[in-house]
């Protein structure tokens, strides 16, 4: 499938309101997603948690929430809590984008490392995590409660920001920016 232009795609700040259509995209995504309570946690009360989401516009000329993306920046070190791109909207660089967003912002904010877990059977992501840098370092056995499959644990130790910044902006001829207001 073709890339969306990145004028096709707004990433913004994530706000209590966009908690219902999150969650319903955590719930078509994962076998054991977050409950909304845990979102609104993460908004309203969680200082080191920096949450983004991916929006493009709908066929009615509306903005709907596809994507998401959950990053806690502890001291210097940001981890990847939980990312998802809705089903429908897989595969056409939405989660590159979020992804590039999220690295560059702690990258500004002074994370030095990127880690995060992924499931060993989730190829898809672990090819974006590789394309990103990301190595995996170890392995958390029977992580996941659901099937007991294994977590690989992946590390980026250094931002190619230059990289990053043409990973945001890749297929958008137009140059328009991919961050709205939040």
């Amino acid at each position: 499938m073709k890339a969306m232009a990145a004028s096709e795609v707004w990433i913004r700040r994530m706000r209590v309101e966009d908690i219902p259509r999150v969650h319903e995209i955590d719930v078509a995504s994962f076998a054991l997603p977050w409950p909304e309570s845990s979102y609104r946690f993460e908004i309203e009360a969680n200082p080191s948690a920096h949450l983004w989401v991916a929006e493009k516009k709908n066929d009615q000329g509306q903005f709907e929430i596809v994507g998401m993306i959950v990053v806690w920046l502890i001291i210097d070190e940001a981890h990847i809590a939980t990312f998802a791109v809705h089903p429908a909207y897989r595969r056409f660089g939405i989660g590159q984008r979020l992804l590039a967003q999220a690295l560059l912002e702690m990258h500004r904010m002074g994370a030095q490392r990127y880690t995060l877990e992924v499931r060993r059977s989730n190829l898809a992501a672990q090819s974006l995590y590789r394309k990103f840098g990301f190595d995996v370092i170890s392995v958390r056995p029977g992580y996941y409660r659901d099937n007991h499959e294994d977590a690989l644990i992946m590390n980026l130790d250094h931002v190619d920001v230059a990289q990053i910044e043409r990973f945001l902006h890749e297929e958008d001829e137009a140059g328009s920016p991919s961050m709205r207001g939040g």
